[in-house]
């Protein structure tokens, strides 16, 4: 028996690849088919099942084009309803793969059709749980996702989640493995461990939702409480999953169109074409075409580019570093955009070679801010981390702009003031300094290594508020702020 975990780190998502005697399943495959089709290759195994945990909204999954590619069965568990074939499984049901067993356990609470699979060995030794995003490392999944209005609430879910895991996880051993379906740095859940891999019963001493002492009402109060609105294209990534999609191989040959300077120029004038700059920080901040916002592939690209355009349906343009472009239109991908219709041939190189208008923007270390900051030259300072990491501590005088929600804040700004933004490391800072620079407010400097450089190197000159651990941070007042920056 083979067990393989693919880690993706940009969305924080994990998907595993389980072979055992020439047959092999995937749980919670990425679009892209290319990694497990090498998997399958380099093993001579044949694909059987396809295994979803739930409708996953934070990415979409590859479900279609495998089963299309190798005519594997795509399984779901009870009370899922999709627009294409696929095998709703029973609880309880069982599936072989060579000598290995997949129990279907039904597990609602995130979703109403999330379910965990039980892997028993050649031996019928119960050995892991693939857990989606029912139980993490540290967490649980958020219970919000799936809300009907007039139907069925966050606290319905979150009652649904408590029983799911008393009745279906806590009974099991303590020395099964717990394979999650995300880490930290996904908005699936609020505090997840970075650690991949666990034990069970690791978990049931850590795990404050595993708590056997805690009471329903507890825990629906405590997975309920201070949670962020979701990322605004996790419905629509929910939907694709749920409905279908186009091929990705389609999507890699619309959207890697090397375009000439003059188709380029053309492109850009689409009606709501989104613009995306996908090159390192340090270059955007040297030197880029006006008007393009920055979401570099060396940070949380594609959750960034889902959340802050959710209209995945709108034309999108890149300029890249040369040689990332097939990266670029890939993680694209994952979060649904299907309508990439090319980039810069030769990149950025191209543009500013032709003598084209270019901008910059100007970033300064700590200790720069720190004078500027004594000198009074600093008068407006926006911190674009999310309110929870604004809570915990921030300087003196800043104000709470979170990057999620700069859309519906962006015109609260004043263009004749300067703006001093940072985020904790300095990758969100560019991201909206790029929208505010796109939108008119030229007055921009970003404060390069964010949070993190000001209280390494100069809490002595610029003032902060005093610790506050986030998990002293009241449901109200975490509501109180979200609603006034929202």
């Amino acid at each position: 028996m083979r067990v393989e975990q693919l880690y993706t780190g940009c969305l924080a998502e994990a998907a595993y690849y389980i072979e055992s005697n020439g047959e092999a399943a995937i749980v919670d495959p990425l679009r892209e088919t290319e990694p497990y089709m090498a998997l399958l290759k380099e093993s001579g195994a044949k694909l059987k099942y396809i295994f979803e945990t739930h409708f996953h909204a934070d990415f979409v999954s590859g479900h279609l084009d495998l089963a299309r590619k190798t005519g594997a069965t795509i399984v779901y568990g009870p009370n899922a309803n999709a627009g294409f074939d696929f095998h709703e499984a029973k609880d309880g049901e069982e599936f072989k793969i060579g000598d290995v067993t997949i129990v279907v356990l039904h597990t609602p609470g995130h979703t109403m059709e999330s379910s965990t699979y039980l892997l028993r060995d050649e031996k019928g030794k119960d050995t892991a749980i693939f857990t989606g995003d029912t139980l993490f490392l540290g967490d649980v999944g958020r219970p919000d996702l799936a809300i009907k209005q007039g139907e069925i609430t966050k606290e319905d879910l979150a009652g649904m989640l408590y029983d799911s895991l008393r009745n279906k996880i806590m009974p099991l051993d303590d020395d099964l493995i717990v394979y999650p379906g995300h880490g930290a740095g996904s908005a699936c859940g609020k505090n997840l461990s970075e650690e991949t891999v666990d034990t069970l019963g690791n978990q049931k001493k850590t795990n404050y939702a595993l708590n056997p002492n805690m009471t329903k009402e507890e825990f629906i109060k405590e997975v309920t409480a201070g949670l962020m609105p979701p990322p605004k294209y996790f419905p629509k990534n929910a939907m694709l999953n749920k409905t279908g999609y186009t091929s990705i191989d389609d999507i890699h040959k619309k959207g890697l169109t090397a375009m000439d300077l003059d188709k380029f120029q053309a492109a850009m004038q689409l009606e709501d074409v989104i613009l995306l700059d996908t090159r390192t920080k340090a270059g955007f901040k040297e030197g880029h075409i006006p008007g393009f916002v920055f979401i570099g592939l060396d940070g949380s690209f594609a959750p960034w580019a889902g959340a802050l355009f959710p209209d995945l349906h709108k034309p999108v343009l890149f300029v890249a570093d040369e040689g990332t472009e097939w990266d670029v239109v890939t993680r694209l991908a994952r979060v649904g955009f299907d309508n990439i219709i090319g980039y810069l041939d030769g990149g950025f190189r191209t543009w500013k070679e032709a003598g084209k208008e270019m901008d910059t923007l100007e970033s300064i270390t700590p200790e720069e801010f720190a004078a500027r900051y004594e000198a009074g030259e600093v008068k407006d300072i926006l911190d674009v981390r999310k309110p929870t990491e604004y809570l915990a501590q921030h300087i003196v005088g800043a104000e709470s702009y979170p990057l999620d929600f700069i859309w519906e804040n962006l015109d609260k700004l004043d263009k004749s003031k300067k703006y001093y933004v940072h985020c904790a490391s300095g990758y969100r800072s560019i991201i909206a300094s790029s929208i505010m620079k796109a939108h008119g407010y030229q007055a921009i400097v970003d404060m390069a290594e964010g949070w993190k450089g000001i209280l390494e190197k100069v809490t002595d000159k610029v003032p902060v508020t005093e610790y506050a651990c986030p998990t002293t941070i009241s449901p109200k007042e975490l509501e109180e702020l979200v609603a006034s920056v929202s």
